[in-house]
């Protein structure tokens, strides 16, 4: 079956990948020579690792024709790219002995690259800055896609580029500003590093310093999670970096490209546009609702802090962030079920966060109430509306498609779980927040710690993170037989 494939294509583009990586982790190795640190030659050597295998990956596909290449090696060049880089972003942890076990290793790293934000550390902060950086920067780097990193810094893949970047990018529709995939790719990274640099100068502002708000600058536009303390935010005690932080995680979830339009004067494509209403609607109504149950049922006196951890925990699990202030598992059953509403809705089409997003929840919304109104009136010609334009049908099948399979994910992956002996609850808490890239679960694992999980449960999460990563799609069709057939 391989004979029908650019293999060559495959490999040259994974050797890219991974040389290019490899000087993302040099980055990391020049932090760890800054503040003069104990992982500099581990991640030292990772990286000449790395770039070693990148390079002979290369050089072995140096003779691909880039233009035979189709969808088939888009999906199956972006699966691998996610996984292969995965296995050597991990190196640092093992080599260093911070993280000896290779599940726990691969686990941390893809929960970074898919920006889930889970970890099995107990003692974030006794991981040296070099290893911080690093676990920081995947999630940087997988918010806005790895491949997207390349086709904007390495626009050398022809007509390709197009098929990779809808690979790891696919949704419901592509609004696309420039006619060249290059220039959509080299707009997105520009608007995602200025805003990341935006976010670092206002958490320095405040009371981090600026290790600590680099990092976390990186982390909250990823919508990722990760921290340099144990404590997350709760450690700086801060209301302004709390609300910095909850404007990050918006922004984040935001379609980044109605935000390059609005950022280009063209405001109104963002507040027009009927996803990113939805959005807002969400936000503010379990936020409010979330507000009256901490103030009425948890005994809280102060107004503006049931507010504030309310708006903060809402925002961190609608974007899909791991970043937490309280344990909200002591809110309760009720705001349990919110949680995890909110972890499956998720952000807006076009953003850093995972989940069903957005657009989809709006378009079933939309179906099922003209499905009730065709019960009444069958011979009703009712199309779905969006922004005053039609829905085609073949957008909503797949829209259905998409949350039929995204449920059955969920499902399988809570089935696995309650195997071992985990809890409904917890189980389906784990699952649903790993196919939705969001980090904290519900119940006992509501902290993102997924430490006592078993290695093979650790693997089925890991896969489930893959596959909420990339949409579904991309990773789930090569399984299946048609998709090697001529």
């Amino acid at each position: 079956m391989f004979h029908q494939l650019n293999v060559r294509f495959i490999i040259k583009f994974l050797g890219t990948m991974h040389m290019l990586e490899s000087l993302f982790m040099l980055s990391a190795v020049a932090v760890s020579f800054w503040y003069h640190d104990s992982d500099l030659i581990p991640l030292a050597i990772s990286c000449a690792i790395m770039f070693s295998a990148g390079l002979a990956m290369y050089i072995t596909g140096r003779h691909a024709n880039d233009y035979r290449s189709g969808r088939r090696e888009g999906m199956i060049s972006v699966t691998l790219t996610w996984i292969f880089l995965s296995f050597f972003g991990m190196l640092p942890y093992l080599i260093s002995g911070y993280i000896p076990n290779v599940t726990d290793a691969f686990f941390e790293t893809i929960s970074g690259f898919t920006t889930t934000g889970a970890t099995i550390l107990d003692d974030i902060e006794r991981l040296p800055h070099g290893l911080l950086f690093w676990r920081s920067l995947t999630q940087w780097q997988g918010g806005i896609g790895m491949i997207v990193f390349t086709v904007a810094l390495l626009p050398m893949f022809g007509g390709a580029a197009s098929q990779l970047f809808d690979a790891e990018t696919p949704g419901i529709t592509h609004d696309r500003f420039r006619p060249r995939i290059t220039q959509v790719a080299k707009r997105i990274f520009g608007l995602y590093v200025l805003i990341t640099l935006a976010f670092l100068l206002l958490l320095w502002i405040g009371p981090m310093n600026l290790f600590d708000a680099l990092n976390h600058a990186m982390t909250t536009v990823a919508t990722g999670g990760y921290s340099t303390k144990n404590n997350g935010l709760a450690y700086w005690h801060s209301a302004y970096t709390e609300y910095i932080v909850i404007l990050g995680m918006f922004i984040g979830a935001t379609n980044f490209t109605l935000l390059y339009f609005a950022l280009r004067g063209h405001s109104q494509k963002l507040f027009h546009d009927h996803e990113f209403r939805w959005f807002c609607i969400v936000i503010a109504t379990t936020t409010i609702v979330t507000t009256a149950w901490i103030l009425l049922r948890h005994n809280e006196t102060n107004p503006e802090l049931a507010f504030r951890h309310a708006l903060f925990h809402i925002t961190a699990l609608v974007s899909n962030t791991g970043l937490l202030t309280v344990n909200y598992s002591s809110w309760g059953s009720f705001f349990a079920v919110i949680a995890l509403f909110v972890i499956i809705v998720a952000g807006c089409a076009g953003s850093t966060s995972g989940g069903l997003k957005m657009g989809r929840f709006m378009i079933l919304v939309k179906d099922l109430l003209n499905e009730f109104k065709r019960q009444t009136h069958p011979r009703a010609v009712l199309p779905l509306r969006a922004g005053g334009q039609v829905i085609p049908e073949h957008v909503v099948q797949r829209v259905y498609t998409f949350a039929i399979i995204y449920v059955g994910l969920i499902l399988f992956g809570c089935t696995v779980l309650t195997f071992e002996g985990i809890d409904l609850g917890d189980a389906l808490g784990l699952a649903a927040t790993s196919v939705s890239n969001a980090g904290p679960g519900i119940g006992h694992f509501a902290d993102g710690n997924f430490s006592t999980i078993s290695s093979f449960n650790k693997w089925i999460l890991s896969f489930l993170m893959i596959v909420g990563r990339l949409e579904i799609f991309t990773v789930l069709t090569p399984l299946l037989p048609g998709f090697w057939r001529r």
